[in-house]
């Protein structure tokens, strides 16, 4: 008995000790690190690290409008705009025990995102993200990535993209069928462009209508709202298995209906595979992934679990980044006219009245140059993060194992070094002889879709998107902002304005 009660006494103790290490020992030690090589930051609050603080900053920002500026960091991300003003450009930050180093130099950056010997891979997601993500090409390494990769790149790329051209234009043509009828009148083009991209992405790449994926982007809308109001809660170790909150209970139930209607999907296209009602899978991304589902190389073959993650990824990334880059263009548009007439100028140039052609849309100058001072003032990808895999040297600094690096485009996108003493102002201009002149070739200034081998896949596919739909609505009307619009970028997952972009829309 006694020799029982010894056992379990030193099991308490050891428990108590890891959890003592874990909790106040490793962050200290941690801090005490990075603080000899000159990096510093908030300081450490036991178990929730600074996120608390964050919580508070970006209460404080929320609900708050601004005038009609360009420079949204502060209000966004309003913890990295202070925190980089009080510590430097690469800084020290704790989300509860996991260290956090901010980096904002480009030179590192090139070095991070660039990887080499998988130096910095991806960080492992957990909770509420992880259900959207799953195992997919977005957070998988290795082989498994590669694959993955490797269909993606041909389901979005050359030949491929050009067929996705006729359902692009067809989509948009439905959205301005109805702006025929909104002349003179103010409209929220973000609700339409959600509509326009969800369409789009649910023809071009899995086959099927909007209505059809309808569900998916309702319950997919529901999901990311939990993500976002727990993406900075701290759970106590191993509780979240024992205790559900109702965003658990919800987000399990949101998994769930997002697995059935995306299998709905996949089993009606096998279906008509088995009874002959097609020849083949089809060339979309769906068709694609379901020829390896069937592979008879097992080595080559995808699990259907597999097939759900990327379905649930691209289903997201087709929707949020396009539509989000569209509202910002279009308000962008809306205030600074002179550049509308000079993109409808080019545009009528090329095309006339005529629905624009894939030749013609490569050729656009003017409107590439809106687009990536779009992507540069409002980029949709917010936050990009690997992890060091062992004890790693990144320029001048030598970190520990598994810590985490963030880095911020909008950051980097506001860099008055790289960008001049106006980089908070829309100067599509700066573009005017691409993207290496623009960031005097600092490559990683300019992040909206990642930079490196780990490149946004869907990169062409967004810009050949967004490029149709501003033609197509440069022919046909003119817009302005209206007076009742309210300036209140936000971050939901990607940036989005939290009140909608309304203009007014007028004839040509």
């Amino acid at each position: 008995m006694i020799t029982l009660s010894l056992a379990c006494i030193s099991l308490i103790s050891l428990f108590a000790l890891s959890i003592l290490y874990k909790l106040w020992w490793y962050p200290h030690q941690i801090q005490h690190i990075l603080k000899s090589q000159g990096i510093q930051g908030p300081s450490y609050k036991f178990f929730h690290g600074n996120t608390k603080e964050i919580i508070k900053m970006k209460k404080q920002t929320s609900s708050a409008s601004i005038d009609l500026l360009h420079d949204i960091f502060p209000l966004v991300q309003p913890h990295l705009h202070a925190w980089m003003k009080l510590y430097g450009n690469n800084f020290l930050m704790w989300m509860g025990t996991q260290p956090q180093v901010v980096v904002t130099e480009p030179q590192l950056i090139k070095e991070i995102l660039s990887n080499k010997e998988a130096t910095y891979p991806k960080t492992k997601i957990r909770g509420y993200l992880k259900k959207l993500l799953g195992d997919g090409i977005v957070v998988t390494e290795g082989e498994k990535w590669s694959r993955l990769r490797k269909l993606a790149n041909h389901a979005f790329h050359g030949d491929c993209l050009k067929d996705m051209f006729p359902a692009m234009v067809a989509s948009v043509e439905t959205m301005l069928e109805n702006w025929r009828h909104l002349e003179g009148k103010e409209i929220d083009v973000c609700e339409d462009f959600k509509l326009l991209t969800s369409e789009v992405i649910s023809r071009t790449a899995f086959g099927s209508s909007y209505m059809e994926g309808r569900k998916i982007f309702e319950t997919l809308t529901k999901l990311y709202a939990l993500i976002s109001r727990n993406a900075f809660k701290v759970r106590i170790f191993g509780m979240g298995k024992l205790i559900k909150t109702n965003d658990d209970i919800e987000a399990n139930k949101i998994e769930e209906s997002l697995h059935h209607s995306i299998l709905e999907i996949v089993k009606k296209r096998e279906h008509e595979v088995s009874t002959g009602k097609a020849s083949d899978f089809g060339n979309d991304f769906l068709g694609s992934l379901l020829k390896f589902h069937h592979d008879m190389d097992h080595k080559s073959r995808i699990s259907s679990m597999e097939i759900l993650d990327e379905c649930k990824t691209f289903y997201f990334a087709g929707q949020e980044t396009t539509s989000s880059l569209l509202c910002w263009s279009v308000l962008l548009l809306s205030i600074h006219t002179d550049w509308q007439e000079k993109a409808r100028k080019e545009v009528l140039e090329l095309f006339g009245r005529e629905i624009p052609n894939s030749e013609g849309i490569a050729r656009l100058k003017i409107v590439t140059m809106i687009i990536n001072e779009t992507l540069r003032l409002y980029s949709p990808v917010t936050t990009i993060i690997r992890r060091t895999s062992s004890g790693s040297k990144l320029g001048r600094y030598e970190f520990p194992a598994n810590v985490t690096l963030v880095i911020p485009p909008f950051a980097m996108h506001r860099n008055p070094d790289i960008w001049g003493q106006d980089a908070h102002a829309f100067k599509p201009e700066r573009f005017a002889e691409g993207v290496a002149k623009a960031t005097n070739g600092n490559s990683t200034a300019f992040l909206p879709f990642g930079y490196g081998p780990r490149t946004c896949v869907g990169l062409n596919f967004a810009n050949n998107e967004a490029k149709i739909a501003l033609s197509m609505i440069l022919q046909r009307h003119k817009f302005t902002l209206s007076q009742n619009y309210v300036h209140s970028p936000s971050i939901l997952l990607t940036t989005q304005p939290k009140d909608g972009v309304r203009i007014v829309l007028h004839p040509l």
